[in-house]
């Protein structure tokens, strides 16, 4: 799953925006905002006749969500629930987050799983280091605290069967995060604009006044730092939806020369080895793209391309490596029309 950070990291697969600037025409304006948040960058675009959303809003809605579903925030709801034995009340975000959670849990069979919590920090992808990976006794062990259905959300009381169940829901809260901001853009009358954490982004209209449609592109595989530009693998142009990116180029360990992915298979605890180097999910939100892009990592690129062909309410774009050791992309139908010729 995608980190929800409290350092600087970086998107498995960063969707690069495309902007052209343009001089104000008819009172319209282009508006930039960019921050940091959630251990990595934000950017938003939006048109409007003026400022109407600020930095320091955006600032204080990502606080806000941070202090709920943040498990870098030892004072964090989520925080709070993992230490105790029992439940606790949650705030309407958590909940949320939850019950997307547990949709998601049902209809992948398992393998989107927000309470591997255990087994991510056991691998080195939570909040602590590690010295020793884990070894198949001690992956039994922690097997045993995890498992969606071992918590129950009744309105906003979310409890736990066992006390050492822990949750971790990096793989879908920055998803979620960019959706609040875009109801808050709604809230506020603006239906132009294009909001993006960490890679995470949710457009809705046009650029203007040359009423274009949005385009993003998607970066190729490969090794980049702050010198080196990305390589545009495809360009899509959307007009309402949000598109998300997981992958295993970039988040990874190794060990004995052997890379594992930061993606753990909840039904056997070790992260997820197949062909799938990213995967990119379009759908109407931010949270489900972001949900679903885990799953159809882990799912192995069969597997995943059966899944979303079945389903109405998302497409994905598949970068993988064949056997003979190149590099190969493919996209489902619906996604095929979103890419620019």
């Amino acid at each position: 799953m995608k980190r929800f950070t409290s350092s600087a990291s970086y998107p498995v697969l960063m969707l690069c925006i495309l902007l052209t600037s343009f001089s104000a025409k008819n009172n319209i304006q282009k508006i930039q905002l960019a921050g940091f948040a959630q251990g990595t960058t934000w950017h938003i675009t939006y048109y409007a006749e003026d400022s109407i959303a600020t930095k320091k809003q955006v600032d204080s809605i990502l606080n806000k969500l941070d202090s709920s579903l943040s498990i870098y925030k030892k004072y964090s709801l989520i925080s709070t629930f993992n230490r105790a034995k029992k439940g606790i009340t949650i705030d309407d975000h958590f909940a949320a987050v939850i019950r997307k959670s547990i949709e998601v849990w049902q209809s992948s069979g398992g393998l989107f799983d927000i309470t591997v919590m255990p087994l991510v920090q056991a691998w080195g992808f939570g909040t602590k280091d590690v010295h020793q990976y884990p070894d198949s006794a001690k992956i039994k062990l922690l097997l045993k605290c995890t498992g969606t259905d071992k918590i129950t959300l009744r309105k906003n009381y979310l409890s736990k069967k066992k006390p050492c169940l822990t949750i971790d829901v990096n793989g879908i809260a920055q998803g979620y995060s960019v959706d609040v901001i875009a109801g808050f853009f709604e809230k506020n009358n603006i239906h132009n604009y294009l909001v993006e954490i960490g890679g995470e982004i949710r457009v809705k209209g046009r650029k203007l006044p040359e009423n274009e449609k949005m385009k993003i592109g998607i970066e190729a595989p490969g090794d980049y730092d702050e010198t080196t530009p990305s390589i545009l693998q495809k360009i899509v142009t959307l007009e309402d939806g949000a598109i998300t990116t997981s992958g295993s180029y970039r988040k990874f360990h190794e060990s004995n020369g052997k890379k594992f992915s930061h993606t753990i298979n909840p039904e056997t605890g070790f992260p997820v080895q197949n062909e799938l180097i990213s995967v990119t999910v379009f759908a109407n939100d931010a949270m489900t793209a972001d949900a679903y892009d885990n799953v159809l990592l882990a799912m192995g690129l069969t597997k995943a391309m059966e899944f979303v062909e079945k389903r109405n309410d998302m497409s994905a774009y598949f970068i993988y490596k064949q056997p003979d050791g190149s590099i190969a992309d493919t996209a489902s139908t619906k996604f095929m029309k979103l890419i620019s010729k």
